[in-house]
């Protein structure tokens, strides 16, 4: 197999994302990187999902983490009878499902994926690990290639020279876009909101385009506004951990008052990502509530006093009437007419 993830930045080479090896998943600690280079060792399935929900790995990196926790599930229970496998690998398999709600429909297909494989591989007397391994990485590999799609159309849309603004931690989209500019001669500055209360733009995002070359300017995010009116701004963009067919996505807190602004100093806003089969409309999408303590401190350090409350929804849901486009692989859709992309058979992209 050969490996998508040549040229990319360290965020996102496979080894740094998720990795199953010998009864143990390594992951990267998102949290405290760039200022520490620190992996936390899983030994149990539920340390792999517990980890995801305490935001050790987010973006898409949960997609790797879930597989690679089906592996260490699989080695959990390696050598007992295979009455007593099955049951315990469907339940790891929901159990790491739903580690976020509102990504559950997304890490379900590759749990419960890695489920079957390994029943079929114990039927056939074969090894349920290396099963679940080798369709991780598959499916690694696959979403690597087909948001290479989506980088070549969304570099596309970026002027030579101009400026972009993120917001939140892209992952994939980030690492294909800048393959897609590179080949396509393309050079732009980078304006990277903060995405507070978890900073994941100002760590992650920036780290990854400031690494790989571009000019990279970390932006506070009670300063998008200004920015738009004096830095010149040519497109704003977002991942989404939801897409729903009616044009409604889901992304990280935040997002819909940016693209209000962008809405208001008339600049384009373009989603990146693949629909969701199985969300027709923003009802169908949860909102995750985290725990407030994450906005009342950062890394241990109280901001306010004991006395002081907070609410931390991690999402916001944006209409389609403030996106320009959805930047699919399989072309640049108007929100509103986002259910044409289940017009032709998909492949399967989890």
């Amino acid at each position: 197999m050969e490996r998508m993830d040549q040229n990319m930045p360290f965020l996102l080479r496979y080894e740094n994302v998720a990795w199953y090896e010998s009864g143990k998943v390594r992951i990267l600690d998102r949290r405290v990187y760039p200022t520490e280079i620190r992996f936390v060792e899983c030994e149990h399935y539920q340390q792999v999902a517990q980890a995801i929900a305490d935001m050790v790995t987010q973006s898409a990196g949960p997609y790797t983490a879930v597989g690679m926790g089906m592996a260490l599930a699989a080695w959990e229970v390696r050598g007992q009878a295979k009455e007593k496998q099955i049951p315990f690998l469907r339940q790891a398999a929901y159990d790491l499902a739903h580690a976020r709600p509102t990504t559950a429909n997304r890490y379900g297909q590759i749990t419960f994926r890695a489920a079957d494989l390994a029943e079929a591989a114990l039927e056939a007397g074969g090894d349920p690990i290396e099963a679940i391994v080798n369709s991780t990485l598959e499916s690694l590999n696959r979403r690597y290639s087909t948001m290479q799609t989506v980088g070549d159309y969304l570099a596309g849309l970026i002027p030579q020279g101009g400026s972009i603004l993120t917001q939140c931690f892209g992952e994939t989209i980030i690492g294909t876009v800048i393959r897609a500019a590179r080949a396509q001669g393309k050079d732009f500055r980078v304006w990277c909101a903060e995405t507070r209360p978890y900073l994941q733009g100002a760590r992650l995002t920036s780290s990854c385009f400031a690494e790989m070359g571009f000019e990279t300017t970390v932006l506070t995010d009670n300063m998008i506004a200004w920015a738009m009116q004096n830095e010149g701004i040519d497109l704003f963009t977002s991942a989404a951990d939801s897409i729903a067919r009616d044009g409604h996505i889901a992304n990280k807190i935040g997002t819909f008052q940016i693209a209000i602004l962008a809405k208001y100093f008339g600049i384009p806003y373009y989603v990146t990502g693949i629909p969701d089969r199985d969300k027709h409309t923003k009802d169908d999408i949860v909102i995750e509530m985290r725990d407030p303590q994450q906005v009342l401190c950062y890394r241990g350090i109280p901001n306010c006093l004991p006395q002081v409350h907070a609410v931390y929804p991690s999402f916001d849901i944006v209409p389609p009437h403030l996106i320009s486009g959805a930047v699919t692989d399989r072309g640049i859709f108007v929100p509103y007419l986002l259910d044409r992309y289940f017009d032709t058979q998909t492949n399967p992209f989890y």
